[in-house]
């Protein structure tokens, strides 16, 4: 069952035997669990290649432009596929200084693009990315990403990595803000959420084998 932002928070504070509240931003100290909710959120995201974060951008050229805005990317998405969906094919990661050798002349070579590496930001936050050959046409490129989810604000969004795991953790941040009150150690709870965490990248890991397994390209 998935579970909210507002369910996540009230978890963290029955386990600080605090009361519960209605929204998070019902008190100073509901926003503070808040926070650390996001803060392990974001940890748990880095910390494997979750199915639930998966996702699709595409890209359309257009001809005589390099240079591309992934909408909507932020900068902790991770890369695990790139196809030119035009033409059936994949484009490979290629090292900044062979792009910037091939883009910086003064008619750099134009087709079907089959190589990419990353440039920049945009003014919202967004990747960047060049692609090489310049584009000579309409391609539709398909980016097969991981992407986090963005930061929990609203009491009824779910949260998409394992919420359990996120919860421990935002506990246990939570024992290092307040200090030893006769509960849970600081360091036995995190220990706890390290070890969900490893049981939860275990089972996901059963139903990925691509995430495991190596095999030719």
């Amino acid at each position: 069952m998935a579970t909210t932002y507002l369910q996540a928070v009230n978890s963290v504070l029955r386990r600080l035997r605090e009361t519960e509240v209605a929204t998070v931003s019902a008190t100073n100290y509901s926003k503070l669990i808040g926070e650390f909710i996001n803060d392990a959120k974001v940890s748990i995201e880095a910390a494997y290649n979750w199915n639930a974060l998966a996702e699709v951008i595409t890209v359309t050229t257009a001809a005589g432009t390099h240079n591309y805005t992934l909408t909507n990317s932020g900068v902790r998405f991770k890369v695990q596929d790139v196809w030119n969906d035009t033409k059936d094919s994949r484009l490979r990661l290629a090292p900044a200084t062979y792009m910037n050798e091939q883009l910086i002349v003064t008619s750099p070579q134009q087709g079907s693009p089959t190589y990419y590496n990353f440039k920049g930001q945009d003014a919202n936050g967004d990747t960047k990315v060049n692609l090489f050959p310049v584009p000579d046409a309409v391609y539709s490129l398909k980016f097969y990403v991981f992407l986090p989810q963005d930061v929990l604000s609203s009491d009824s969004t779910t949260i998409k990595v394992p919420a359990d795991v996120v919860i421990q953790n935002a506990y246990a941040r939570a024992l290092v803000e307040r200090g030893e009150d006769n509960g849970l150690a600081s360091s036995e709870a995190y220990a706890l959420a390290k070890t969900l965490l490893a049981d939860y990248i275990a089972l996901e890991s059963t139903r990925y084998l691509e995430d495991t397994n190596w095999v030719p390209n």
